[in-house]
């Protein structure tokens, strides 16, 4: 991990602000998702890319019911359905 030696409080409702050169780098704009993971004692916040629920892969998706779905997961299921399919 890489310091940039900027330091941020917390505010009461547990925000904080990240600084404008640091969005900018990142090209982080306004209703960018973020994912926020932890690391012992660390977090770190990581751009969202939406990924096949089942296998993570990130091609080919399709939004099913607010999930994300690969293609070849779907035809993987229906082929464990026993559904015959043409691809």
């Amino acid at each position: 991990m890489k310091s940039t030696g900027i330091v941020r409080k917390i505010d009461e409702l547990g925000r904080i602000v990240l600084p404008k050169e640091l969005r900018d780098t990142l090209n982080l704009e306004p209703k960018t998702p973020l994912e926020i993971f932890t690391d012992d004692n660390s977090v770190v916040l990581k751009k969202y890319e939406p990924a096949d629920i089942f296998t993570g892969d990130m091609e080919d998706l399709v939004d099913y019911q607010g999930k994300k779905v690969s293609k070849a997961s779907i035809i993987e299921l229906c082929k464990l359905a026993g559904i015959k399919i043409s691809e």
